[in-house]
């Protein structure tokens, strides 16, 4: 009798899983259309063009102790984000990235048949590892202007008993804010909320960390990818309701942020002055990239962005087709093409000579 064949040990739900579509790195980029690395202009993944401070280099060249294993409860980082955000460090859980933190919770959470609640447009990563853990992923469509549709949310919830809402603020790629109107409200269900602040420091509005202080059933993710500036080092963190951080405890891998990550979060804190700079630089850049893409006829520029990136909707050609012919010029920016963002690129603000570069090629693309 022949053994079943191997892929039928596989987790069922997991069948049809879709891989996740990443963005390729500088050297990938470089090797594959033949351009190199520093004439790429890359404005695809919403990563700051300027890098980490300085300090960040000098910190990692200095530590000693590489060959021993990292505090498995991260605790001077810990320590050093809680006085940056104003929380206590025993609410902070730092990860491998935000996207671990969104894993985590996932898989804490949800078994398979569990609900969760997601507003696409949005980031993808939380769809994708609710469908990892097997969960049904509710999608509540946002509205025309991409704000979420709190009522069909609401409804969503009561129906399906879903545990876990996902929401973005700002939202990527839209770059839309939660009101605390529309945040109140989504409190008010029977489920915990996460409230993913990737780009908060781009935003001209307060975090809502302080906010998780008194509610039970909030959790505020945040990364040091953005505005720090070291999204290859992979490091973000969560603030939780303290019940919550007993369960994280006993579930997270323990040493799951490297040594290298806890030393550049560190000294990136302690410079938070010079990345605020960077920020309002990136901020200045990105008022002047909207009036330049406004004022394209090809291109309609989505106003109000709180984040590092402006959504575009192209007009009178293919996104997709557009994207390319700027990606063999050297200019890389994301391209999508899926309900509420059909026939769309989105545009991460770069330094000064990005934006020039990106909208001569758009000025070339258009014709005379």
């Amino acid at each position: 009798m022949n053994p079943p064949p191997l892929r039928a040990l596989l987790n069922p739900h997991l069948a049809d899983l879709e891989e996740y579509a990443p963005i390729e790195p500088f050297e990938v980029l470089s090797a594959r259309l033949g351009i190199p690395a520093e004439r790429i202009v890359k404005l695809d993944a919403n990563e700051n063009p300027y890098g980490p401070v300085p300090a960040v280099a000098e910190a990692l060249a200095r530590h000693p102790h590489f060959h021993i294993y990292p505090d498995p409860r991260q605790s001077m980082l810990r320590d050093a984000l809680g006085a940056f955000i104003g929380v206590p460090a025993a609410h902070i859980l730092p990860g491998q990235g935000a996207d671990e933190l969104i894993d985590s919770l996932c898989r804490l959470f949800l078994a398979p048949g569990d609900a969760v609640i997601n507003a696409p447009p949005t980031f993808g990563m939380y769809g994708f590892d609710a469908r990892l853990a097997g969960a049904e992923v509710l999608d509540v469509p946002r509205r025309d202007d991409f704000t979420p549709d709190i009522e069909a949310i609401a409804a969503a919830a009561e129906t399906r008993r879903a545990k876990l809402l996902f929401l973005a603020s700002p939202n990527n790629p839209s770059g839309g804010w939660l009101d605390d109107d529309a945040l109140d409200r989504l409190l008010a269900l029977p489920l915990v909320a996460v409230l993913d602040e990737a780009y908060v420091e781009f935003a001209d509005y307060p975090s809502r960390v302080p906010r998780v202080l008194d509610h039970d059933n909030l959790v505020v993710l945040r990364t040091f990818s953005k505005a720090a500036g070291i999204a290859g080092l992979r490091l973000g963190y969560g603030i939780f309701p303290e019940w919550l951080m007993r369960e994280l405890w006993k579930f997270k891998q323990p040493y799951n942020v490297n040594v290298a990550a806890s030393v550049a979060g560190i000294a990136s804190l302690r410079h938070a002055d010079r990345i605020a700079a960077v920020v309002a630089t990136l901020k200045a850049e990105r008022s002047r990239l909207y009036e330049m893409l406004a004022s394209l006829p090809g291109i309609e520029a989505v106003p109000g962005s709180q984040a590092n990136f402006i959504l575009c909707r192209v007009v009178r050609r293919d996104a997709r087709d557009l994207k390319l012919s700027l990606e063999r010029r050297g200019i890389l920016v994301r391209h999508y093409d899926k309900p509420g963002l059909d026939n769309c690129i989105r545009i991460s603000v770069g330094r000064p000579e990005h934006t020039d570069a990106l909208i001569g090629a758009l000025r070339a693309e258009d014709g005379p």
